[in-house]
């Protein structure tokens, strides 16, 4: 049985004001002919598929497009929600969707979800367990002593008796920590999955009845501890963070029981996000220009500030993300007071920067220029970008 492995769709995302919409549209178009040409029976969706939890009519529509292109195909479905979707909006239809073997399990109500499918070597039980956190589960299971998310997981993966002579897939939307302990984060996610991890924190050894944990939760693909246990990473990159990163998609044979193959297929976005670092003289030579559509971060070098920086950017790469400054002048405030690394930066950077911080989303057009109108009022001045 062949199966595909996506996660942290983040359908609707924005990022730095730039809409992915139209680059999400490309790389899940990039999935169904993977699906098609490895004749995959299944395709996995460990949670975050979209990145609000009201998310837009047009993400909506999006995510409606691609589900219904998978039924088409057809293959099986399995999907869970993550922490950045609404339960009930996401689970909305799914009873109807199982006639096409698409199955949705959005909310934890006590039970581990299984679906049995059959291959030429007999059964693969699946299942399903959206995110949960320690509260959700120690309410169906007053009984058990659950006082952090690895004894939630734990409890309620005891409690689906699991068969272990059976192959057995599980998708989870967790912070699953390897052996040493350590998760490479993306970049992308929310501070509060940064800050919070130790917190959520779950054992890999909590799926070791499984022959494989499709995981969603991390932005960067990796392993988790063993091989088959693994976070399939975003689709695109959504950070600065991540401009060096590989974004593939993990294909997953099962063979008879024991026998788990894994292939990493990369994918090519409509548009790459790099960083570039240098004099803007340097930057916007004509022989140094390349792939001016792609999102660009960029570094100055140039040892005074360069009034319309933004703008001049914009006229050769215009998917100019942000601008920031590396020269003796800003090394020297570092090293003096860190803390005054702020007045480097501009006025939308910082308030988009600070919204982010505290609603774990990215702030949308239309407050950033209310934010600017009443900055303006404050008397509050900034280079316009």
């Amino acid at each position: 049985m062949k199966l595909i492995h996506l996660s942290d769709l983040h359908i609707g995302k924005s990022v730095r004001d730039f809409s992915m919409l139209e680059d999400q549209r490309y790389i899940l178009k990039q999935v169904l002919e993977l699906v098609k040409t490895e004749k995959a029976d299944a395709v996995l969706i460990s949670g975050d598929v979209y990145d609000r939890t009201i998310p837009s009519e047009e993400a909506v529509r999006l995510l409606d497009d691609f589900i219904w292109q998978l039924a088409e195909i057809p293959v099986k479905v399995f999907l869970i929600s993550g922490n950045h979707d609404s339960d009930e909006r996401l689970n909305f239809g799914s009873r109807l969707f199982r006639d096409k073997e698409i199955y949705f399990c959005t909310k934890y109500d006590g039970h581990l979800f299984k679906q049995t499918c059959e291959d030429e070597y007999g059964p693969v039980d699946f299942y399903l367990l959206p995110f949960v956190k320690a509260s959700q589960v120690r309410y169906f299971f007053p009984e058990e002593k659950i006082e952090s998310y690895d004894d939630a997981v734990r409890t309620v993966i005891r409690h689906g008796n699991v068969d272990t002579a059976r192959r057995n897939v599980i998708l989870a939307h967790q912070f699953v920590a390897g052996a040493s302990g350590e998760v490479s984060l993306g970049g992308s996610e929310s501070p509060a999955v940064a800050s919070v991890g130790l917190v959520e924190r779950v054992g890999f050894d909590c799926f070791s009845d499984f022959d494989y944990a499709a995981l969603g939760h991390i932005h960067k693909a990796q392993r988790a501890g063993r091989e088959e246990v693994r976070y399939a990473g975003t689709l695109l990159k959504y950070s600065a963070d991540e401009v060096h990163d590989t974004k593939s998609v993990p294909v997953v044979t099962l063979g008879a029981k024991g026998e788990v193959e894994i292939e990493l297929r990369e994918l090519k976005p409509l548009r790459d996000m790099r960083s570039l670092k240098g004099t803007l003289r340097q930057l916007l030579s004509k022989e140094n220009i390349t792939d001016p559509d792609d999102y660009i971060f960029v570094t100055l070098t140039d040892e005074d500030v360069i009034s319309d920086a933004m703008n001049l950017f914009r006229q050769v790469y215009p998917n100019t993300m942000q601008i920031r400054y590396d020269n003796s002048h800003t090394r020297e405030i570092a090293m003096a007071d860190p803390s005054r690394l702020a007045e480097m930066r501009s006025f939308p950077e910082l308030i988009s920067d600070f919204y982010r911080e505290i609603y774990h989303k990215d702030i949308s057009r239309e407050e950033l220029a209310l934010m600017k109108k009443i900055a303006g009022k404050a008397g509050i001045t900034y280079e316009a970008d």
